[in-house]
């Protein structure tokens, strides 16, 4: 199984941006997105690669923090992805 880490420029990790991230309903794509800042109680302000901003509920990742990449589909970060450094084995 490949590990997918998280890398400095977000478009290699696909076309998906906050204003398309594909099927909202079924959520088969996830948003790439690097955290700007801690929002609120369970919230953080991301940025995707085009630089559209939003406010994403952390509820699967609570440690999200600035710098942070996160994998958003339908307003809900689902999962962090390992700085590149940390995947090194």
């Amino acid at each position: 199984m490949t590990t997918l880490t998280a890398p400095t420029d977000l478009s290699e990790l696909g076309a998906c941006t906050l204003d398309d991230d594909g099927c909202a309903v079924c959520g088969d794509n996830a948003v790439p997105v690097r955290v700007l800042a801690a929002s609120g109680p369970g919230q953080v302000t991301v940025e995707d690669r085009t630089g559209t901003r939003a406010e994403v509920a952390t509820a699967f990742t609570p440690s999200a923090r600035p710098g942070d990449v996160l994998l958003v589909t339908a307003g809900v970060a689902l999962s962090h992805l390992p700085a590149p450094e940390a995947a090194q084995p």
